[in-house]
This record gives C-alpha cells, structure tokens and sequence, in this order.
C-alpha cells in the first residue's frame, strides 16, 4: 500500500469517526450489553451453542441432499424451487416472474441476500417500483445509502438524522421530531405500498427441508405482510440457510434474537409454509379477526449458490456457511463499534464474518480492503452463536491476499538467511512486523544507538512514508541485556532438591528484548514461590506473522517452539507465558499449524503467569512472601483482550485479591492497540477512538492516582500514549523487589 493509498484510508475513517460513529458505538454497545445479560439466564448457553453448530455442521454436509428434499417438498405443497447458479440468474428468474405477473410494485422485508443479488437494482432497471418495508432499510432506501450492519441497517444514523431526512423528502404536514411521530408516519405509509402491491419479497432466516417451513425473524411486523398480503410471494435464500426439520430451529430460536439485539426472542417469529390461504389484512383494524382468500396463492423459492457451493469445498471458509446472520461478531468487535460496516465491510455483508461472505460470493479482492481491521483478538468467536473461528477465516483470507505476488524474498531467522516461503509481492508494512523478532534482534544487538536514531525527526517521517508507521505512536525501546542474557548470566537460584515445581518460562519477543523487567520479576515471584525456573531459547511464537496473514512463517514458526518446548513437556516441566497473545497462539491458533497431538499436549501445559501464580498459592504457596497487597499501590487495572477470550482475567484479579490490593478493574474489552494495529498510519484515528473509552475510566476520579496495570504488551502501550502514565504489568506488581510504590 503506498503512502497516498494510507492517508486516504485514514481520511476515510476519520470522517465515519466524525459522522457515524457516535450513533454506531452506542447501539452496537447497547446490543452487545444485552447480549451479555440475555444469555446469561440462558441454563447452558455453551451447550445450547453446541447443539446450534451441530445442526449446521450436518445440514452443510448433506447439503446436496436437503435441496433436492426441500424442492420435492415444497413442490408438493404448490411452490416452485429455482436454484440460481449466481446473482444473474437469480435476478433474471425473478425479473421475469415480475413480468408475467404485469408488477408495478414490488414490496420487500429486508434480506441480506436480496442485498448480495442487487434485486431492487434489476428490477427497478424494467421499470418497478421495489419498496423496502422493514424501517431501517426503507431509511437508507430514502437516504440512498447501504446498510452499515447485517441486523440494523440504519445504525449509523440518528433519531435526529432520520427526523431530517424525513421532513426533507416527504414534507409532512407538521415537522417529524420524535421517535414514536416517525414510527408511526412510516408504519401509515408503508402500509399503504404493501397493500397496493403486486408481488412481496422476503428472505428466509431458515428453510425447513422437512416440510417447505420458512422462518422469519424480525423486529417489525412487516416480513409477516409482505409475504401474505400480495397474492405472489417471492422468498430468496442461500442455499445454506436450509436446516433438515422443524424441530431443529429450537436452539436458533433462543439464540438469535439473544445473538444479535440482546432480545431474549425476537419480536416477530414467523414461520409460514408456504403456499398458504392468506388473510386479508385489514390495516386500519389490525387486530380484527381476518377472512380467508378464495384465490391461490403463488409461491417462489429462489434458492441462491452464487459461489456457496465453491466455499462448502473449501476447507478453510466452509465454515462461513454455518452463519445465521446474527450480527455478534460486529457487535462485540472493538473497532467496528467505532466505524461500522461502512469501513468494516465489503460489496454487501459487514462485521467479521464478512470476510468469508465477501471472498465466497464476491470474491477475495472485495474483502481486501476492510480485511485487515480484524485484529484476531476472537472476541467474536466467543460470541457467535455457532462458534465460528472468524479470525481464522480473516487470517486465511490475508494470506491468500497475500499471496498474489512472487516468491523472492529473504527473511533473517535465527542467525540466517532462509528462502522467504512467503509471498515476494508481500507489502513491506506487513512484511516488517510480520518479521518482528527480527527487528527486536537488530534493535537489541544495536542499543541504545537504534533506540535514538529511532526517535530522530527525519527517521519517523522516512519511515511514516515508506512503511506507515505512525509518527505520532511512540516506538519500543530495546534493551542492549535481553532476558535471556540476563538469565544466563545469573542463572536458577532455586536448588532442583528444594524446588516444589519446575517451569520454562517462555521468553516471548517483547519481553525478551523490550521489556525485560516483566520478564525477571516474573522469574522473581516464581522463585519466591519455590518454583525453579529455566528461560530456554526458543523463537517467536508466529503471532506477528500470524497476524499480518503470513500463514507459512507462522506455520514454520510455531514447528519450531514446539521442537524447543516438547522436551520441557516431556520432562514434566509446565509452560508459563507473559504475553497474552502468545499463550493465545499455544492454546487456540496453533490448532491450526501443529499436527492434533502436538497442539493438545502444549495447550494442556502452557499457563498465563497470573494463572499459574493462582494455582501456586492455590495449593499450599506462601503468599507472604510476595509483596504485602495491603502496603502496596492502589491499582486500576485493565485486562488484555485475549485473557478475557480464554477466561483467565480472573486469575489476576483473584490473586490481587487475595494480597489485599485495592483494585479498580476496568470493564472495557478492549485497549484499541491490537498489536501492530495501532501503529499503522491508516488505523492510527481509529485506534485512539477505541482506546479513549478505557482512557476514559483510568481519568474517573476512582482510578486517576492509580497505578495503571495491564496484562498486554499492547495494552500497556495504549495506555501509555492515552494517559502519558507508565503502565506495567500484573507480575512486576507481585515481584518482592519491586520499586513500587
């Protein structure tokens, strides 16, 4: 990406930071909170998630077979099953139908499909009048926009914003103001098109191969009139919206709404068998009992491959197919809080599973330009309902976008020059901190002269332009004695014969040569526990390739820790790790680089170094002699995104507790940095808007004269640059050496 390509995408994110996103944050936060209390009084939320995937795992698999079941049902009843190969086809099917049925005026409930075909689009070209009834689309619809989010189109926008809008375009009698004024003039207006209209379009949350049943979920009473009030009824749908039965739509029932809006169930739950006697509605008297048509109806099913086929044969985007369109993965993400699917999206889906939408039914180059705002922290497999791994989906997409150059390149591992496996046409940005450990080992070996020609005026601009690094974020200081130089030279102090437990403390990059201090108080507080300690010499876990979508180096990388650490796990010796996102590697991503084996005996003996202080003191260790909490600082303390991910956040918070520290714990998910995110010049905005909501509670009264604490290397940085505060980590606090105060 040049210099001119950054800045325009920085500017673009600027300006949906200054125009949407005030109104995006609050309501994605709002549904993000209600989804935390909702499926908190669910009795087995994971088991009930569990039984969600199981059924689209299954339905996907026999997905060939469910088609041809649904086709001779639905048939049965009266319909019609077209299958369409891509948007063309089902476009034309559906242009033609309008056609023979002489249609003026097509009504339509919203549906993110229609979206993908760009129906309103086909048709309006022959002359139709297309009207989205749901309100958020028929909003955008008037406004001219697309929809910035998979359940709430209109998110972006204001009650104030649609008041003006409304006023502009349709002149009310007297001006629009309130909430209920402008419900109410769209429910009297839209009901009129629906009345007058020849052939109503809806979507499908789900098909029923069993028995032709179509399950609508909506918030509106409007996909409910429009598929019964025109004597035409038109439903387009994924082929992978089809379920096996009816009985097996009860664990998506409890869990959409919960999902995606915080609702315990959905307004409207409509399941409609389609052809069916509709009513009569009679608008003005909703409530009135209704009389049965005499006519038959005439139902469509216009089923939609357009690359769905391709993706379930993909193993690594398969998984795309089991997504129900909730909308959580947007809605629990830190950055699309701020910009919304404007930025956090591509040709039609948004959030972070648009990326394997975008790459299966547009193809790669449509999610090229949003991809990178997944920063993997997999906040959203957490979650999706079906427990979808969207991060890994993210990271297979950049690699392949990766992908599109050369083979040319070296890369400085381990003392010497290797073939590059990555591709040559790689960007240099990602590139560089994909190879971190090495620049870690040049600035290192070079310190402190690296440290001060890095801070020179002339060198940030070069390398603002050159790699995008912004000038304005603060750079790593490396340390000349890296941790492991330190560890050798000083060796074990606890004898083997003495020594109630042995570890490798895993000397990830950062705190091998950045910060060194959390890396020797951890050795400090692990021998005040009586646990002998080794630092092996092992690499770079793969996170910092992994993240920039250079699977192969990951890949490499992580063979590599293993080989170092398998002996460690052989002999008996546990795995303690400082860094968040490298314990994440160990226990979650390297599932997808290491053969099963490898993977399950490193994630079952790899601890967050809190966690393992926990246990420590958990089973028989001697609290007094780390630092007496009760002497010690006040803490405000923020927790890194991905010990949030893996529930271990409260293994910090318990041994603080247990030293009597008085600690303000912050409720923000997430710090903004995301590792390298926060330093690229085209992220930069956006990942300081992210950042002030922690900011935001660390200058509260309660917590201002704190001594901030952060688990993460990018958390501790973000809060640095936010407050101009130093922040540490939660193990320095314990050390028995320590200076603090």
């Amino acid at each position: 990406m040049s210099s001119t390509d950054r800045e325009a995408k920085a500017e673009r994110i600027r300006h949906l930071l200054e125009t949407e996103g005030d109104a995006v944050e609050a309501n994605t936060l709002g549904f993000n909170q209600g989804r935390y209390e909702s499926v908190a009084e669910l009795e087995d939320y994971e088991a009930l998630k569990g039984e969600a995937r199981a059924i689209k795992e299954d339905a996907i698999e026999r997905l060939p077979e469910l088609i041809d079941e649904l086709r001779a049902t639905v048939e049965e009843n009266g319909g019609t099953v077209y299958v369409a190969d891509d948007a063309a086809d089902a476009n034309r099917y559906v242009r033609e139908l309008a056609s023979e049925k002489a249609a003026d005026r097509v009504v339509k409930s919203k549906s993110m499909t229609s979206e993908e075909l760009e129906v309103n689009e086909a048709l309006e070209g022959d002359g139709v009048d297309v009207v989205e009834t749901d309100l958020g689309e028929w909003v955008l619809q008037v406004a001219d926009e697309s929809p910035s989010h998979i359940v709430a189109p209109a998110i972006h926008k204001s009650r104030e914003e649609i008041a003006r809008l409304f006023n502009s375009q349709f002149d009310p009698e007297e001006p629009l103001e309130t909430a209920e004024e402008l419900t109410q003039f769209a429910r009297e207006r839209l009901g009129e098109l629906i009345r007058g209209a020849d052939v109503g379009m809806t979507g499908a949350n789900f098909i029923t191969a069993d028995s032709g049943t179509i399950m609508l979920v909506t918030s509106e009473g409007n996909a409910r009139k429009t598929a019964v009030v025109p004597d035409t009824h038109v439903a387009v749908a994924g082929i992978e919206k089809i379920v096996p039965s009816v009985e097996e739509l009860a664990p998506f029932i409890e869990l959409i709404g919960r999902s995606g809006t915080g609702q315990d169930i959905t307004s409207y739950i409509s399941l409609l068998t389609p052809p069916v006697e509709s009513p009569i509605v009679d608008f003005n008297e909703p409530d009135v009992a209704f009389a049965d048509r005499d006519d038959d109806r005439d139902f469509h099913l216009v089923l939609i491959d357009n690359g769905r086929t391709a993706m379930r044969e993909d193993d690594q985007l398969r998984e795309t197919l089991y997504c129900i369109r909730c909308s959580a993965c947007a809605n629990s993400c830190a950055n699309f809080q701020s910009v919304g699917g404007h930025a956090f999206g591509g040709e039609t889906y948004t959030g972070g599973i648009a990326t394997g939408w975008e790459a299966g039914v547009h193809g790669q180059e449509s999610a090229a330009e949003f991809n990178d705002l997944c920063t993997g922290c997999t906040r959203c497999v957490n979650a999706c309902p079906v427990g979808i791994d969207i991060p890994w989906i993210n990271t297979v997409v950049r690699d392949r976008l990766n992908r599109e150059g050369g083979r040319d390149r070296f890369e400085f591992v381990y003392d010497e020059l290797v073939p590059d496996e990555e591709p040559g046409g790689l960007d240099l940005q990602k590139r560089l901190f994909g190879n971190y450990e090495t620049l870690a080992k040049v600035g290192s070996a070079t310190a402190p002269v690296s440290n001060r020609l890095a801070r020179l005026g002339p060198v940030r601009t070069a390398m603002e332009w050159a790699v995008g690094i912004d000038s304005r974020r603060d750079l790593p200081a490396f340390q000349r004695e890296t941790l492991r130089d330190w560890y050798d030279a000083r060796g074990p102090r606890i004898d083997p014969a003495d020594a109630a437990r042995e570890v490798v403390l895993y000397p990830d990059t950062y705190t091998n040569y950045v910060d060194v201090d959390r890396g020797k108080a951890a050795v400090r507080v692990l021998e005040a526990l009586d646990v002998r300690v080794r630092v092996p010499s092992v690499g770079e876990s793969g996170r910092a390739p992994f993240s920039q979508g250079m699977v192969e180096t990951a890949d490499r990388q992580a063979s590599r820790v293993y080989s170092a650490l398998a002996e460690h796990v052989d002999a008996g010796r546990d795995i303690v790790v400082i860094e968040p996102s490298d314990l994440a590697m160990f226990r979650r991503e390297y599932e997808k680089l290491l053969p099963e084996r490898s993977f399950e005996r490193l994630r079952d003996n790899s601890y967050d170094v809190l966690e393992y202080v926990y246990g420590v003191l958990a089973n028989g260790g001697d609290p007094t002699e780390l630092r007496d909490g009760g002497e010690g600082p006040p803490i405000a303390y923020h927790a890194h995104c991905q010990q949030r991910t893996l529930g271990l956040d409260r293994y910090t918070t318990a041994v603080f507790d247990d030293l009597a520290y008085d600690v303000v714990e912050s409720d923000v998910e997430c710090c903004g940095m995301a590792g390298s995110f926060g330093y690229k010049r085209e992220y930069y905005e956006l990942s300081m808007d992210v950042g002030e909501r922690l900011a935001e509670q660390f200058t509260d009264p309660r917590a201002e004269d704190r001594l901030v604490v952060a688990s993460g290397t990018s958390c501790e940085e973000q809060l640095g640059d936010l407050l101009d505060r130093d922040a540490v980590h939660p193990i320095e606090v314990l050390d028995p050496r320590s200076r603090l105060r």
